[in-house]
């Protein structure tokens, strides 16, 4: 299983926002990093999220609420952590698209008739175009 952490390449700034950044505890190959990224079109906020997300269900799986005399392990609050961190970061990645894009959207107003001619005028005044 191949495991690089260089912050300057995307799959290392994916290891970074995922804390997968141990050496000696790794949780994803360099191949599934790159899977990740992938399905996320490279967009390294939202294949960061798809990480912790993965992390998320395997604590679920793996740890579930155990208490075994004075020790306890709850994976599902674990896992309830892991997918707010996410979701935060799809927020994030959000945020940046709209940013790149101006964040706005246009539509034409088409005027086929004298109906659609007076309502156009109509929408305008109240949007004060006019």
């Amino acid at each position: 299983m191949s495991w690089t952490y260089d912050t300057t390449t995307d799959r290392g700034k994916v290891r970074l926002l995922a804390t997968d950044v141990d050496s000696s505890n790794q949780i994803f190959s360099d191949a599934e990093i790159d899977t990740f990224l992938t399905l996320e079109d490279s967009n390294i906020k939202r294949a960061s999220a798809l990480a912790l997300e993965t992390i998320a269900r395997n604590q679920v799986l793996v740890l579930k609420v155990i208490r075994l005399l004075e020790i306890q392990t709850d994976g599902a609050s674990v896992a309830r952590e892991l997918r707010m961190q996410a979701d935060n970061l799809r927020a994030q990645a959000t945020a940046d698209e709209a940013r790149s894009d101006g964040g706005a959207f246009d539509w034409a107003e088409m005027v086929t008739d004298d109906f659609s001619l007076r309502r156009r005028f109509v929408a305008s005044a109240l949007r004060g175009d006019l």
